[in-house]
């Protein structure tokens, strides 16, 4: 991201989300790195399958009228239509990842649209995100969370299209942390000078939610 030259926190939201207030998580706090050759973090089991949970029914959403939204604190927002984000670079992950339910599915083959591609150009100053679903969902991450490689928007599991009750046409994709933080049927990305609790982490979920800490709830 660059720089804002005139950041204004607390400025517009355009797609209406309902951030609430929540603790401050310290900027640059980073998870516990993967012991050398163990591959499931504590408390998980192996899962063959792709097990299916959401917070709500699935949406139907329409690559035709979809969209991805960042906003920056001053409000400032730029989008891409399908159309657009299948036009960016595309990079094809392949990626352990670990739900709170305490299964983990390892070499999961994905491909999108890296973070750092999407956040490249935007002015920001902000340490935190919230992250938007359509039929309402939002989760908090911080900022460094998104880049260096570490998370994408997500269009295409295992060679197809990404099933609805998956989050397609498109879902957030951060596989180094539990996969409440992954949010189905992304549709934007709010930043944030001060962090705020999303969905899940207001009911007492962890804010970081780091598998190899067992960050399950506040507090862990």
């Amino acid at each position: 991201m660059t720089s804002a030259t005139t950041p204004a926190p607390g400025g517009p939201d355009p797609v209406g989300l309902d951030h609430g207030l929540g603790a401050t998580l310290t900027p640059g706090f980073r998870g516990r790195a993967r012991p050398e050759g163990v591959a499931l973090p504590p408390g998980q089991y192996a899962e063959e399958g792709f097990p299916v949970l959401s917070a709500g029914p699935t949406p139907n959403v329409d690559t035709s009228t979809w969209s991805f939204a960042v906003i920056n604190e001053a409000g400032a927002t730029k989008s891409w239509t399908w159309a657009e984000l299948m036009a960016l670079p595309q990079d094809e992950p392949t990626v352990d990842i670990h739900c709170v339910t305490r299964w983990s599915k390892f070499a999961t083959r994905w491909r999108g649209v890296s973070l750092d591609v999407l956040l490249a150009d935007v002015e920001s100053t902000a340490d935190f995100a919230m992250v938007g679903s359509y039929g309402g969902y939002t989760t908090n991450l911080p900022v460094a969370d998104l880049l260096g490689g570490k998370a994408w928007i997500a269009h295409t599991f295992d060679g197809a299209p990404l099933h609805p009750e998956h989050g397609g046409p498109a879902r957030l994709l951060v596989p180094h942390l539990y996969f409440w933080k992954s949010a189905k049927w992304v549709r934007s990305l709010t930043l944030m000078p001060m962090d705020r609790p999303g969905f899940w982490e207001k009911l007492g979920y962890h804010d970081l939610g780091d598998p190899w800490r067992e960050q399950r709830y506040q507090g862990d």
